[in-house]
């Protein structure tokens, strides 16, 4: 049973124990019921305390039983709630580090709370597109006040229990605990206290009892409407928590109850709901790898050095001062060491003047970074990460000196973002060592990390690894080695079809607006123009050589050939005014374009937005599922996770492979037929891949 029940002279303690976080799964439940059962029958029993083993109260739902008939098998949270409730014994809820989503609904049920300090309490149902499900909307306003309660519910985001018991008139925690180890003992005598206190059979308090009112309601709830449609314009979740506690003020408690059930269930089916659930099990996911458990002990890395102090580099050591680990950049000139050097610190001085961060941490933060150009000073560092120029041949020359001075045991890692990390691994002696750690720039913003795992890469450095990204805040997706990896790879088809469209008739800044309004971060050619166009076109130039029957637009080389590289000449897609980043139409490439169409014999033609999102988002779907295919990625979720993390594909619609699901493998095959029959486009990658075929014939989904 995964609640434990024990008596404490007059008081039964029910103690959930279900790790990690105590979440409310069937046995759970069932154990709770049970245990209120035993103590209401046994005569000795005068009280029960409610409380979690281990390391929380009760994280709320049990992610384990998502989709699963399990979830809705009664007792359903709400009974439970309502067994408490029901009590004939006061039942007081001892709530201790988390108590979060069904957890505190859960306590919200009983008669009295009290909390150790530093308990983070929240409803968070909001991040998986849903409300509180069981009583939270409606119970919440009743102890804390309408609007703290509605600012809860629609942040998401946990608070401190002493904040919270501080707060004039509240009604949550009738009493803090003097520490999280006296918690117990505290509620031990506080449930004795009530239980003489009721002992001559006076009603026990229930918050549905509690008048839930706001002074001026129908404006201050139409003040917070207008406030969340701006932010929440995708996410139907957020105004329906402001439609869910206002009918906690409108309705009596059985009715509001009611009316919030039916809210929850009705969000349960929308994509957004779907997508956002995905995404929550897709993060968990993407740090489990297949063949690498947790018997595999990852190794200490208690130092970092670093190769190269240029954008990438100083970005990436800015990760693990962040994460207190020391890190020793080195460079070949004191010049580029002191450039780098100032960047780093007018991004720290940058944070401290926006007060994200405080004085005394920078400070730390930069005493905990060294330079040097002498590689015999990094020999003793734990991890290497080589952040050189994207050339095989200054890899080498990193590596095989790398080899000759680091340690044994030293992990080796190349940031690379498209080169074949077998190749770099077989510079040295110690390939089992070599691992890409591909991070995504701004290196220090970006939240991705694609972990390339060579034919030699040790399971204990993958372990390694996975564990350091998680330190350093990272989300770590592991890939298979091949050009471009997992998201590259898939980039370079959107950016040809961006080109073909281009060619056929559409506008850069047609593109762009299409796939912005699907929820892109930026179109494909703002985001060259970012990147700098210079980029693609070394890669293209490789391809001509490498694989010269693949397709490609001209109009990207006719740019470059211009040196329109994008902002940082001033000028690429768009044109640029010195100092700011607005992306003006050129006159000039429409008319390049134009006369390109002219020499190509094209004649444009008007192109909806609705093509233009089809073939950009589907291209990226076709190219995964041959990921998929190859073993590249293990899973369609790690896809998914590197589109959010690192290419601003947008949350609601859960990534790539998400949305083909929901728009229906059957659909997105049909429509890459349709365009392979389109003369300017590449006929042979409109091939739906044969994973994809087979989904279909089957009637099966990625996800």
């Amino acid at each position: 049973m995964t609640a434990e029940y024990q008596v404490h002279g007059d008081v039964a303690v029910i103690a959930m124990n279900n790790p990690p976080v105590n979440g409310l799964g069937y046995e759970t439940r069932v154990g709770i019921t049970q245990g209120l059962e035993k103590a209401n029958a046994d005569p000795a029993v005068k009280a029960i305390v409610l409380t979690g083993a281990g390391k929380a109260f009760s994280g709320g739902a049990d992610i384990r039983e998502f989709n699963s008939p399990k979830a809705m098998q009664e007792p359903i949270l709400l009974s439970v709630i309502t067994a408490v409730e029901n009590s004939q014994k006061p039942v007081v809820a001892a709530v201790h580090t988390v108590a979060m989503g069904g957890g505190l609904e859960l306590a919200l049920g009983a008669h009295y709370r009290i909390a150790a300090p530093g308990a983070k309490v929240a409803l968070p149902e909001v991040k998986l597109g849903l409300i509180p499900g069981a009583g939270g909307t409606v119970r919440l306003p009743r102890v804390l006040g309408v609007e703290t309660a509605l600012n809860m519910i629609v942040k998401g985001d946990p608070v401190n229990s002493e904040l919270l018991a501080g707060l004039p008139g509240q009604k949550l925690f009738d009493k803090l605990a003097a520490s999280p180890e006296s918690l117990l003992d505290e509620a031990l005598a506080f449930a004795n206290e009530v239980a003489a206190k009721h002992a001559e059979g006076s009603a026990l308090p229930l918050v549905r009892h509690l008048p839930c009112k706001h002074p001026n309601g129908d404006a201050y709830f139409q003040f917070a409407r207008n406030m969340i449609a701006g932010m929440a314009k995708n996410f139907p979740a957020p105004l329906k928590c402001v439609d869910a506690v206002e009918n906690a003020t409108k309705y009596k408690f059985d009715d509001a109850l009611a009316r919030e059930r039916e809210i929850f269930i009705n969000l349960m089916q929308t994509p957004e709901c779907k997508a956002l659930r995905h995404i929550f099990a897709a993060e968990r996911a993407a740090s489990k790898i297949p063949d690498v458990g947790s018997e595999v002990k990852p190794r200490e890395i208690k130092t970092v050095a670093v190769i190269g102090a240029g954008t990438m580099g100083g970005g990436i050591a800015m990760n693990f001062l962040n994460a207190g680990i020391p890190v020793t950049i080195l460079e070949t000139k004191q010049e580029a060491i002191n450039r780098g050097v100032e960047v780093m610190s007018k991004n720290y001085e940058s944070q401290v003047k926006r007060g994200k961060l405080k004085q005394d941490k920078y400070e730390q933060r930069m005493s905990l970074l060294k330079t040097t150009l002498n590689y015999e000073d990094i020999k003793d560092a734990d991890l290497v990460i080589e952040a050189v120029f994207e050339e095989m041949g200054v890899k080498e020359a990193v590596f095989k000196k790398l080899d000759e001075v680091m340690k044994p045991g030293a992990i080796l890692a190349s940031n690379t973002s498209t080169l074949d990390v077998d190749q770099i691994a077989a510079f040295t002696k110690r390939p089992q060592d070599v691992v890409g750690m591909h991070f995504f720039s701004p290196a220090n913003v970006m939240k991705l990390l694609e972990v390339v795992r060579g034919a030699k890469t040790a399971k204990d450095v993958l372990a390694t690894v996975m564990a350091i990204a998680k330190k350093i805040r990272k989300t770590a997706v592991v890939s298979g080695v091949c050009d471009g990896f997992i998201g590259n790879r898939m980039i370079e088809q959107y950016s040809r079809q961006a080109g073909f469209l281009l060619e056929e008739g559409a506008t850069p800044q047609q593109v762009d607006k299409a796939v912005e309004r699907f929820g892109f971060a930026m179109g494909p050619f703002r985001m060259g123009d970012l990147a700098g166009n210079d980029i693609g076109w070394a890669i293209r130039k490789r391809r001509y050589v490498e694989k010269p029957d693949m397709k490609y637009s001209k109009t990207a080389d006719l740019l470059c050939e211009l040196g329109r590289f994008g902002q940082k000449t001033g000028a690429g897609w768009y044109d640029y005014k010195p100092g700011k980043r607005d992306a003006i139409p050129s006159k000039l490439v429409e008319d390049m374009v134009a006369k390109h169409r002219q020499d190509q014999g094209i004649t444009p033609r008007k192109i909806g937005d609705q093509e233009i999102v089809e073939r950009l988002v589907y291209s990226l779907v076709n190219e995964g599922a041959r990921i998929l295919e190859d073993g590249i990625a293990s899973k369609a979720s790690d896809i998914d996770m590197v589109y959010l993390t690192g290419y601003g594909f947008p949350i609601w619609r859960g990534g790539p492979m998400k949305y083909a699901d929901q728009v229906g493998l059957f659909n997105v095959a049909e429509s890459m037929k349709r365009f392979a029959r389109n003369p300017n486009d590449d006929a042979q990658f409109w091939q739906p891949a044969p994973l994809l075929a087979k989904l279909v014939a089957e009637g099966k989904t990625f996800n």
